[in-house]
């Protein structure tokens, strides 16, 4: 566990375990480092780098939340790469972290060895966005952790069918936090929505399929939950269309996202890493 400085002055938390390759984990939009618990026993013999961007988890909040962008966290990434004086690396980017991925693979193809993509593409569903505009900057109104996995199981029970109660236990600790006597607070910046809707207004969306075209020289996965409403099935088609070497793999019973310590999930995973060179 470790901090370092960006180059706008913010603190940002990461941890870094492990010997050999290195991987970078990127999580999602309002999820943190500790969303790769579950893959972190599958990596031995791996480096894993994962970093909280700004705004979440351990790291700083930024004074100017228009910063929480996809281009801004991107170069964030690559300053941690260079704090860590490595060149290339294996990045396993979930939904928000696979946009950077993209991005990245854009402005800097250099730096990528190879890319995994849980549940995104270049195009989102107007379904799941809602979904996502519904809870994010907004606190649940529950008491502790434990109604929090139990209100995680419930909403998730379709999409989601057959995880036990306390790996939700679990990830209401990664999302969540116990304030005694005011119930649960995010784990990040409730300003994230405000970016998210100045963004929307402003009108100026990254062109994400010339950057996913970016990818085609870089061995890269796709791994879509099966009842995902962020990640369409023609979605997935229209990028293996473009790119025939994509590797694709759903993942049953899951929806956005997978957890990554999926068998379907895992294979996909180790086949990147079997090609990054």
């Amino acid at each position: 566990m470790a901090r370092f400085t960006t180059s706008d002055g913010l603190s940002l938390y990461y941890t870094d375990a492990g010997e050999g390759p290195a991987v970078l984990c990127l999580a999602g939009l309002t999820r943190n480092s500790a969303d790769f618990s579950f893959l972190a026993p599958h990596l031995t013999g791996y480096r894993m780098i994962c970093m909280d961007y700004r705004g979440r988890g351990q790291s700083d909040n930024a004074p100017d939340f228009m910063s929480y962008n996809i281009l801004h966290e991107g170069h964030d990434a690559i300053e941690l790469l260079d704090h860590l004086r490595l060149d290339r690396v294996t990045l396993i980017g979930t939904s928000r972290g696979g946009l950077i991925a993209m991005a990245l693979a854009h402005g800097h193809p250099g730096r990528l060895v190879g890319v995994v993509l849980n549940d995104i593409g270049p195009e989102v569903a107007d379904e799941g966005i809602a979904r996502i505009m519904d809870y994010v900057g907004r606190t649940p109104d529950l008491p502790d952790l434990d109604a929090a996995a139990g209100a995680l199981a419930h909403v998730n029970a379709l999409a989601f069918h057959g995880v036990p109660l306390a790996r939700w236990r679990a990830q209401a600790e990664f999302m969540f936090h116990e304030t005694p006597g005011r119930g649960l607070g995010l784990r990040y910046d409730p300003k994230l929505r405000d970016a998210l809707v100045g963004q929307a207004g402003a009108g100026e969306a990254p062109e994400l399929w010339q950057m996913f075209d970016a990818l085609r020289d870089i061995p890269t996965a796709v791994i879509r939950g099966e009842n995902s409403d962020l990640l369409s099935v023609e979605t997935l088609a229209a990028m293996k269309a473009r790119n025939p070497d994509l590797i694709t793999t759903t993942v049953p019973n899951r929806g956005h996202v997978p957890f990554l310590d999926e068998p379907e999930a895992l294979s996909a995973i180790r086949t990147v890493l079997g090609r990054a060179q």
